[in-house]
Formats: structure tokens, C-alpha cells, sequence
């Protein structure tokens, strides 16, 4: 609630407000399951709201989306509002966004792989250092190719292709193993089964779109859906962190504002740290101690501070601690710590109140005017003005539908990216394979083919050297019987011709018979008969 231009918080003896300058120093709600932490929540981001200032909240319960509708009256209400002494109360409804990575209880957020980047990826899968470079090769291969990556399976479809075309790389961009593409591959099959084939895609989200106000001049009250979300840590850090960065790098320096540029609020903050990898930590630490210069606050919120990394926890100036129950040595210790953090208060011992508060009671200690901590007191925190618990389903999903967001971010898009792009590839290096198997086939089938044509040719070549051959022998034999017969039948005959004509007409019956002999061998020669 605004009051004098102050979120007013709590009271104990007096009105305890946060000053809307130091609200970018980011804060701390914590305290145990049923003490109150989810309405100092709404009414901090009802306060801010009212005040102009863009806020979002992660719902893990699912109980914060109530706050699109007016609260209820009740007898409680009015002891409370009664309490505190306020005489213009009155129930009213926050301009709200719902908001779901799954696109099942609000408009679906989308980002592209490119935006990612390949630093924050694979600090989120938790590659190694030579994981992680190969993984920045293969994001330089596309940029340069000028393949765009928008969801998993274009980055699968480069992993792939890279791996497959490593020769052709490794002299321009470095080595390449095939191991490290199958590391990759496996940490890219969990985060899609977490969700990951959902997160990743177009649209693409604008993180602008979350930092706006009304027509009356009220910030807008952003509420993602993490019911689901918080089940799959690793989308979750991605999200996170992909946001963080985002707001980090979009947004200029701006140093101390009137008030905050937007607000951050993370319900049940010990689910995101549990399983948050190291790197995530370093991250959000770099980033929680940047994004204040930005005009940007963040509050954690869960049932102890250390729940919270010391890193983290170091940066958070504000804080509101709710009741904390010690039945252990170690959440006795754990409240010891917890009261050490708090600028002590002589009237009483935090220790010892810590365990003492009521529901809707909390230590509270906000910055003053210099940024110094102020006294911690014990106070009790105003009741919000909205729906105390969740909404409607059906005001929901009416809000939703009435956005102007839900036909902007609701259906899908896939643009010719790298995977359509590397199935043309492909599909390209196939046809060329194909083609130069063919011209080899046809290739080796003509010089078969011209083989079969010389050697059959050689054989006939053969076939008419042995004709010759023989028809020549065949022709000097009967020459010779001729010449033969003549002379003895010239001599037998007593007859007394002269040499010369016996030769002569030997020579003549020598070369009719050599001719019919010849012509008898061609013949037997070109048709193959036997004689």
C-alpha cells in the first residue's frame, strides 16, 4: 500500500515503509511453510504496482493469481484493516499477465537458441571446458554459414553436421571431437526432456513486454506459472538465467531512480538453489550485484535465509523474517545466524522473537534514506487488497485471452533454420553422391564394355591370321603335289615334252588348285563349317 509516497509494509508501534529509492537493493522474505511469506509478497507487489513499477513473481504454489480480481471482506479482514488503523480501505483488482513456459496456464515464453548463446548454454548443461568450446565452434560455424538456430533440433542438426564435416573444420576453427559432440548431445536430451523443446523456439520472447504499465499508470503485475516449471530444475536455471542476463544486458545504467525500473520476486528461492549448478550460482551472484545500477530489483523468497547462497544472500538489503521453528540443534543454530544478520533492536532479544511470531507477524528491517539498515522490529504486515488466494480458472483464462500477448506469443513458428537448411545440404551432398556413383558405374561399365570389344576383336584379328596361315600352307602343299603329279605323269607317260612345258603347265593346274583351295578355307573360315 502507497502511503506519504512509501510502500507501507508493517506496523508494530508506527508505520514501517520501504523507501521506493533503495527498493532496486533487493531483499529477502523468508520464514516457515504457513507463516505468511506469500501475502508479504502480494502486498509488496500490490505496493509496486500501485506505485508504477512493473513487477513480476514466479507462482509455485499457484496461489498468486488472484490478484486480478478484488480481495473478499471478511471478519479477519476487518480485525485487520481495523488494526491498522486505515479508513479509506478498499478491495481492488491489479492490471495482470499469467504467464507458463509450457503455454498451459498463460502465454507461452519462447527464446531462440542463438539468443542463448553458447556461453550460457553450456555453463547450464554443465560441459567442460573443451564441451563448452567445442559447442562455441559449432554456434561460430552457423553464424558464419548463416544458419539460424532457433530451437534444439537446429542445434542438433549443426552438432550433427559438424561432426560429420570435422576434417573440413578443424584447420579454420579447431578441433572437433566426436566425443565431446556426444556430450553435448546427451546434455541437450535431458534439458528436452525437461521441457526444453518447448523454451526453445519462436516466438521469441521481449523481455520488454514484461515492463509496462496501465492506462491509469500501474505497473503490471507479471505472473509465471512455475507449478510444473520447478519440477525441471534445469529449464528452470535456464530461464532464470537467460532473464537475468537479458534485463542485464538490455537495459542501460541508470544508477539510483525515484523508483525501481521493474521487480523481481522468486517464491520457494531454496527449489531453484537446490540442485543449481555452480555456474548458475556464480551467474546469479555476478548478475544480483550488476542489475541494482539497472534500475532493477530482486527478492527471494523462502523459509530460510540459508536456503540462499552466502553470495547471494550478502546482496540482499531488505529483509522480512517471518517465523522460524527450531526443534533441531541445527535449526536452533540456523536461527542464532539468522539473528546476527539484523540490525539488533534493544527492546528485544531477535533470537528469542524469532520463534514467538504469530501468522502475518515478521522481523522486519528495510533500508532508510542513507542505505543503512534500519532498527529490525517486530511488526505485523498490512492484509492485501486482492483475491487472498487463487483465482477463478475461468477469470483466468479469460485475462488471458483478452491480452494482447496471447496472439502474440501463442502459436509457433519454424522459419527455414539450420535443420531445414541441412536437409537441403544433405539432400544436395546425396544427389552428388548419387550422381557421381552413377558416372562411376557408367564409367566402368563402358570400359567393360570397350574391354569385351577389344578382346572379341582380337580374337577375330586371330581367327583371320589362322585362316591365312592355314590356307597358305594348305595352297604351297597342293602346288607341291601338283607340280609333283604332272612331272610323273609327263615321265610315265613316255612322252617327250620339254622340262620348261611340264613346268609350265604344273605351274598352271599348281595355281587353279591353290585358288579352289584357297577360296574352299575362306569360306570354311567366315561360315565355320568343318570342310
Amino acid at each position: 500500500m502507497i502511503d506519504k509516497n512509501k510502500i507501507w509494509i508493517a506496523s508494530s508501534d508506527q508505520p514501517i515503509y520501504m523507501i521506493p529509492q533503495m527498493a532496486n537493493r533487493h531483499g529477502l522474505i523468508a520464514g516457515a511453510t504457513g507463516t505468511g511469506k506469500t501475502i508479504t509478497l502480494k502486498v509488496m507487489a500490490e505496493s509496486f504496482s500501485d506505485l508504477g513499477v512493473p513487477v513480476f513473481l514466479s507462482d509455485v504454489k499457484s496461489d498468486l493469481s488472484g490478484m486480478c480480481q478484488p480481495g473478499k471482506n471478511s471478519d479477519n479482514m476487518q480485525e485487520r484493516i481495523k488494526y491498522f488503523g486505515i479508513n479509506n480501505w478498499q478491495y481492488k483488482s491489479f492490471p495482470t499477465h499469467y504467464w507458463d513456459i509450457f503455454g498451459e496456464v498463460g502465454h507461452p515464453i519462447r527464446v531462440t537458441v542463438s539468443e542463448m548463446g553458447p556461453v550460457l548454454l553450456g555453463k547450464l548443461l554443465g560441459l567442460t571446458d573443451v564441451q563448452e568450446g567445442v559447442l562455441a565452434i559449432v554456434f561460430r560455424v552457423a553464424d558464419d554459414a548463416g544458419y539460424l538456430m532457433d530451437d534444439l533440433k537446429d542445434l542438433r542438426a549443426m552438432l550433427a553436421y559438424v561432426g560429420e564435416h570435422k576434417e573440413d573444420y578443424t584447420m579454420t576453427y579447431g578441433n572437433v571431437s566426436t566425443a565431446s559432440i556426444g556430450a553435448i548431445q546427451r546434455a541437450l536430451l535431458q534439458l528436452e526432456d525437461e521441457g526444453g523443446d518447448i523454451f526453445f523456439g519462436l516466438p521469441s520472447f521481449e523481455i520488454t513486454d514484461w515492463m509496462r504499465t496501465d492506462s491509469q499508470g500501474k505497473g503490471y503485475i507479471n505472473i509465471l506459472n512455475s507449478t510444473r516449471l520447478i519440477q525441471s530444475p534445469t529449464l528452470y536455471s535456464t530461464f532464470l538465467l537467460w532473464m537475468l542476463s537479458e534485463l542485464y544486458e538490455r537495459l542501460p545504467e541508470v544508477g539510483d531512480l525515484d523508483k525501481p525500473r521493474m521487480i523481481f520476486f522468486f517464491d520457494e528461492a531454496h527449489l531453484l538453489f537446490k540442485d543449481c549448478p555452480p555456474a548458475l550460482v556464480q551467474k546469479v551472484v555476478q548478475i544480483v550485484k550488476l542489475i541494482r545500477s539497472k534500475g532493477v530489483g530482486i527478492y527471494f523468497i523462502s523459509q530460510s535465509p540459508s536456503d540462499i547462497p552466502d553470495e547471494v544472500l550478502a546482496q540482499l538489503s531488505h529483509r522480512i523474517q517471518h517465523a522460524l521453528r527450531a526443534f533441531t540443534p541445527a535449526e536452533q543454530k540456523a536461527v542464532k545466524v539468522v539473528a546476527q544478520t539484523f540490525r539488533q533492536n534493544p527492546a528485544f532479544k531477535v533470537e528469542e522473537i524469532i520463534g514467538e511470531l504469530k501468522v502475518g507477524e515478521a522481523l522486519v528491517s528495510c533500508l532508510d534514506e542513507d542505505g543503512a539498515p534500519g532498527i529490525v522490529q517486530r511488526a505485523r504486515i498490512l492484509p492485501p487488497q486482492s483475491l487472498m488466494g487463487p483465482s477463478d480458472e475461468a477469470v483466468v483464462k479469460q485475462t488471458i485471452l483478452a491480452s494482447e500477448f496471447e496472439l502474440k506469443y501463442r502459436k509457433t513458428t519454424d522459419r527455414m533454420s539450420a535443420f531445414e537448411s541441412l536437409q537441403q545440404v544433405n539432400a544436395q551432398e546425396q544427389e552428388q553422391e548419387e550422381t557421381e556413383k552413377q558416372l562411376k558405374a557408367k564409367e566402368k561399365e563402358e570400359a567393360k564394355a570397350k574391354a569385351a570389344a577389344e578382346k572379341e576383336k582380337a580374337k577375330k584379328d586371330k581367327q583371320k591370321t589362322d585362316i591365312a596361315k592355314k590356307t597358305l600352307n594348305s595352297a604351297t602343299s597342293s602346288v607341291s603335289r601338283s607340280i609333283s603329279s604332272s612331272i610323273s605323269r609327263s615321265i610315265m607317260g613316255g612322252k617327250s615334252t620339254s622340262p620348261e612345258k611340264i613346268i609350265q603347265r604344273a605351274a598352271t593346274n599348281a595355281l587353279s588348285t591353290f585358288l579352289r583351295e584357297s577360296g574352299k578355307s575362306i569360306t570354311r573360315g567366315l561360315f565355320g563349317t568343318k570342310k
